[in-house]
């Protein structure tokens, strides 16, 4: 079960580092996606495409690294929730938009596959916050 638990934290936290970096090369690109969701003013789309790629990577790093692994799984879930009702929300209001997850390298669209990829995300960091016993 160790074994099953350490590639757990090392997809979700490789997840999460790789969306990071990539995002943080070209935050101009991340945050236009941001924008496309129509939720948040323009102050706090370039907030948050500035923020949410270090967080990420922090967060995929200490999981991966075993440091503090409840807590940045726990981030992870956090943000995985998020991530999903903004999915969720651009499926209802039919935008036609990138999702953003990895910034420019896929142009992947906001749909049932997105949900369902990150509602997989979520149950792994889920499982690695609530379930997991060392």
């Amino acid at each position: 079960m160790k074994t099953f638990h350490f590639i757990l934290r090392f997809i979700v936290g490789g997840v999460f580092v790789v969306a990071g970096v990539l995002k943080i090369w070209n935050p101009a690109s991340f945050a236009g996606d941001i924008a496309n969701y129509r939720l948040l003013t323009e102050t706090l789309v370039n907030l948050v495409a500035i923020t949410l790629p270090w967080v990420e990577v922090l967060a995929g790093s200490l999981l991966i690294a075993g440091i503090w692994k409840r807590p940045s799984a726990l981030l992870i879930t956090v943000l995985m929730v998020i991530f999903l009702a903004g999915i969720g929300q651009a499926i209802y209001r039919h935008l036609d938009i990138r999702c953003g997850c990895f910034s420019t390298l896929e142009a992947r669209k906001v749909g049932l596959t997105a949900l369902a990829e990150d509602f997989a995300l979520l149950i792994a960091a889920g499982w690695l916050t609530f379930w997991y016993k060392e």
